[in-house]
């Protein structure tokens, strides 16, 4: 991921167990070496259970310390306890449906499964939100689809003026 500004990066890894402690959550560090790879600077990060108010909640967090991006993963799935999309929804000035589409367009050219996928982007305030699968593999190769995208994006939702 190469980029021309630093953002500034939260993670929030949904999932219940890893909530719980009941194992490592290998999501987030993975999603914060992509991140600090491509010269973003990771604010804040976060383990919530499959949950609308908690997820909700630490977005707003995050968002609340500054952050300009933030990147989910986990609960993009089809499991009924799966409910980031409609979590993140519920709280959105809007969808940005092409992040979605190339994911899992892109993701279906290494599985099937990846028409399963619940992947979404949502501007929440004046910060871009991403949701991308709990897999780190997979919600690592689901940023570098969608990371060209994410500065401009950001610096039009941030109102930073451009040279265009």
């Amino acid at each position: 991921m190469m980029t021309q500004m630093q953002i500034l990066t939260g993670i929030i890894t949904i999932s219940d167990r890893a909530a719980r402690g009941e194992y490592d959550d290998l999501g987030g560090p993975a999603l914060r070496k992509a991140a600090e790879s491509g010269g973003w600077r990771v604010l804040a990060e976060a383990v919530v259970p499959d949950e609308t108010r908690e997820i909700q909640r630490a977005i707003r967090e995050h968002i609340g310390k500054g952050c300009q991006l933030v990147l989910t993963t986990g609960g993009t799935g089809v499991a009924l306890r799966d409910v980031t999309p409609e979590a993140v929804r519920a709280i959105a000035v809007r969808e940005l449906p092409g992040f979605g589409e190339a994911m899992r367009r892109e993701s279906m050219k290494i599985t099937p499964n990846a028409i399963l996928s619940r992947n979404l982007a949502a501007v929440v305030e004046k910060s871009l939100v991403i949701c991308l699968p709990g897999k780190p593999g997979g919600a690592v190769e689901c940023l570098g689809f969608v990371a060209d995208a994410i500065p401009h994006c950001i610096e039009v939702l941030q109102e930073v003026p451009t040279s265009c």
